[in-house]
């Protein structure tokens, strides 16, 4: 394995984390749907027991994906994760909010009532999408940082990535196009989160609305995800020279990676069909409870591709809106070639550990949701 295998290994790695995340964000779509598709208190905390058994899977992805981050590309880490800490601190705290409120809004003592942490169970899934895309549309669009290796030999505690500005990260937020990309990954973690309680709660009226919620998440999730992917593929990209590492503008830059790895645009396309399927057919099909499984590979399959070009074929992933030759890649970001190579060997484990995390899915779906169970007394 040379180096710059590795490289694009690890790279790979990262982007099917971020793609599994952004489709375990279901979770967080469909706690925004708690009080619109919800009537009745028992209703609601169907719903919220039904998200409740999956919480925990969106959070631990995201902290591994960040922990490959970390171990792979540490440039990156230390520049997003140190330097727009804002952002993701915000993230992280909406995901603890979350968590303590699935666990403590129907306990003994809770004087604040159960709708109060409901709110904030709905807060989380707004806040988490939406940073988590507009983040995600950095790649693509830039942020505001400086790279100045140099300063690795000088003195105890050398700072080589800081922001150019005090915003740490909240910037990012004032480019609309970012915003885009965070409201259509929002509004798919709904439809997302819509196709998983048809799936996952055996409730007629439940899964009659949530079929009607579908078309108008869908036509608004369509007109941000396309205003933003058509932006992207016809914009000016970043690409650098795998020689001299100088990165410089190239027009459509993105969908010339699409059209040289046509491999990615086949995956693309097999992605954007899936997805409207299982979005369509639970439309149309009133005893159709699948769409979860159609969407949601269509999801990882597109979210994978997009990231892909990003950092693959000779790619700026991170780009520097401030001095362009701070821009980040996979080959000025990584990791030695020692570290890379032990931690693609570790890596062979990733198998058996999706399959215990596929059993214990199946496990704790094999019976679906109903009223008997919430009237039960074992749920949130």
């Amino acid at each position: 394995m040379t180096y710059e295998f590795l490289q694009h290994y690890w790279w790979l790695l990262v982007s099917v984390l971020g793609a599994l995340l952004v489709f375990l964000m279901f979770v967080q779509g469909g706690n925004t749907l708690l009080f619109s598709l919800g009537r009745t208190p028992e209703e609601r905390r169907m719903l919220i027991n039904s998200t409740g058994r999956k919480w925990e899977l969106t959070f631990t992805t995201l902290v591994t994906f960040g922990g490959a981050f970390f171990a792979s590309f540490p440039l990156f880490y230390s520049t997003s994760f140190g330097g727009a800490y804002w952002l993701w601190m915000i993230i992280l705290f909406s995901f603890v909010v979350q968590a303590v409120s699935y666990e403590f809004q129907n306990k003994l003592g809770n004087f604040l009532g159960p709708k109060t942490f409901q709110c904030c169970l709905v807060l989380n899934g707004i806040i988490a999408p939406l940073l988590v895309g507009g983040a995600v549309a950095t790649f693509f669009n830039g942020s505001n940082f400086l790279v100045e290796k140099a300063n690795l030999t000088g003195g105890m505690m050398p700072v080589i990535s800081r922001w150019a500005n005090a915003s740490n990260g909240l910037d990012a937020l004032l480019d609309p196009w970012n915003l885009i990309l965070g409201l259509a990954v929002f509004f798919l973690s709904r439809i997302l989160g819509l196709l998983y309680y048809v799936n996952n709660i055996n409730d007629v009226e439940i899964r009659s609305r949530g079929r009607k919620l579908l078309v108008g998440n869908t036509v608004l999730f369509l007109i941000f995800f396309l205003a933003f992917l058509v932006r992207t593929l016809l914009k000016d990209g970043y690409a650098y020279d795998p020689v001299t590492g100088v990165v410089s503008m190239e027009a459509m830059k993105y969908l010339h990676n699409l059209l040289d790895m046509w491999y990615l645009l086949i995956i693309l396309l097999v992605g954007v069909v899936m997805v409207l399927y299982g979005i369509a057919r639970t439309i149309f099909d009133n005893v159709f409870i699948k769409g979860i499984w159609f969407t949601g590979i269509g999801v990882v399959l597109t979210v994978l591709v997009l990231l892909l070009i990003a950092g693959w074929n000779n790619t700026a992933y991170y780009p520097s809106n401030v001095d362009l030759q701070s821009s980040l890649t996979i080959m000025n970001s990584c990791s030695s070639e020692f570290t890379l190579h032990t931690m693609a060997i570790v890596s062979l484990f990733i198998p058996f550990v999706l399959a215990y995390i596929a059993y214990a899915w199946y496990a704790l779906d094999k019976k679906k949701i109903d009223k008997r169970e919430i009237a039960g007394g074992d749920a949130y």
